[in-house]
């Protein structure tokens, strides 16, 4: 799991998640997935969306004292289609060894992967850093008044991406963000007053509130670089040499993003996080996983659904790529130096980008009914990613483990 907190705060969390489920933002992949892993330049996720709810946050009370608590709505949030619940806003997320070059958001009406005759990709959002230029981007982070039971609130980020600044400003070019650091990208929109009726939701107060990136056919795109890191240790810093980019349901940031009181998130209840490119270990340290946190297919949330494959950390050079979910819920994660960030890209350059990659592994992602989710955690789950080549894999695995038991 990935934590925003120092050594010690770690070990506090972990005392804390025993009696409080924890929330975490982003968190490890299923040990099945990385243990089989191939390196590819492609992870495809096919059926990825299902019907279920989740329950939004109500109310936060004396959130700067020690007794500080949030209430869950009674009432769940319903969601279905292609890609839900990741159809809804999404901030996105950055933790270093990064250093952000370039990034886009964009959407289509119809886009299919593999269907020539989709519209093209229109470009709503776009940061690059050796220009200066951002447009409809907003940079946050976590350095605003700490709250025992939220953490420390978002601020509008300077230029460093780290520390506060009193208004919107441009992550400089060539910033590098060290180990475990993190920034936050939302939209230039501003959200209506905190109200659970209101199109943010509750969130905390006194904070810069800003919507996602909204909508079931959209794209990011990212150039950047994951350098090795360069201070501290595995035994001095959490995540240390640990990049990562990913997304979450944008209602998780604006009240508490790493919680220790599962009721201060709808996280846990299943909003919504897709892991794009993370490290999960020190010892993997150039593997690049991508992974669903919600509960399609699996009941584990903090695992979630990882794909049968990783992809290259060069630590070296810069990377280009990112991910695009399509109409009929399959989201391509990719890495290709073709990678453009044009106002507008033709389904079939994409289409040429993702060909002309590389490897690529295609995961199914198990269909599931609709049912309730709980804020509380839930029991061991086992995976839903369906993948033929690791299959054999698991059965001789399984037999192998009954007759070892069977003998001793």
């Amino acid at each position: 799991m990935k934590f925003s907190r120092s050594l010690a705060s770690v070990v506090a969390l972990y005392a804390a998640a025993v009696s409080t489920k924890a929330t975490p933002s982003v968190s490890s992949s299923s040990s099945t997935a990385t243990s089989n892993s191939k390196q590819v330049d492609v992870i495809a996720f096919d059926n990825l969306g299902f019907s279920g709810t989740y329950r939004n946050v109500e109310s936060f009370s004396n959130i700067y004292d020690d007794d500080c608590s949030c209430v869950l709505s009674t009432d769940t949030v319903s969601f279905s289609g292609p890609n839900a619940p990741l159809n809804e806003a999404v901030s996105v997320h950055f933790r270093g060894p990064l250093q952000l070059n370039s990034f886009a958001f964009y959407t289509s009406p119809d886009f299919v992967h593999g269907a020539s005759n989709s519209s093209a990709w229109e470009r709503l959002a776009f940061f690059e850093a050796s220009s200066g230029t951002a447009e409809n981007v907003t940079f946050l982070t976590a350095a605003g008044k700490n709250s025992t039971c939220l953490g420390r609130a978002l601020t509008f980020a300077d230029s460093d991406g780290l520390s506060a600044a009193d208004s919107a400003t441009v992550l400089a070019e060539g910033t590098v963000l060290n180990s475990n650091d993190e920034f936050v990208i939302f939209s230039n929109l501003t959200c209506d007053a905190s109200g659970a009726n209101n199109n943010c939701g509750v969130y905390r107060e006194g904070i810069p509130a800003y919507q996602g990136f909204d909508g079931t056919v959209k794209m990011f795109l990212f150039e950047f670089t994951m350098p090795e890191a360069t201070s501290g240790s595995k035994d001095s810093v959490a995540n240390w040499n640990m990049p990562a980019i990913w997304l979450l349901n944008a209602r998780i940031p604006r009240t508490a993003q790493y919680s220790l009181n599962a009721n201060c998130s709808c996280w846990r209840s299943g909003c919504g996080e897709f892991d794009i490119f993370e490290v999960m270990n020190s010892t993997e340290s150039t593997h690049l996983y991508s992974t669903v946190h919600d509960y399609q297919g699996t009941d584990n949330i903090e695992s979630g659904l990882a794909a049968y494959g990783h992809m290259l950390r060069d630590t070296t050079g810069v990377m280009r790529g990112g991910v695009a979910f399509d109409a009929n819920g399959k989201a391509i994660v990719f890495m290709s130096n073709s990678t453009e960030f044009n106002s507008s890209i033709s389904a079939s350059d994409l289409s040429g980008w993702i060909k002309q990659a590389g490897a690529q592994v295609t995961d199914n992602l198990s269909s599931v009914a609709p049912a309730s989710s709980s804020s509380t955690k839930k029991s061991s789950g086992s995976s839903g990613l369906i993948n033929t080549e690791n299959a054999l894999s698991a059965l001789v695995m399984s037999l192998f483990s009954m007759a070892f038991s069977a003998l001793f």
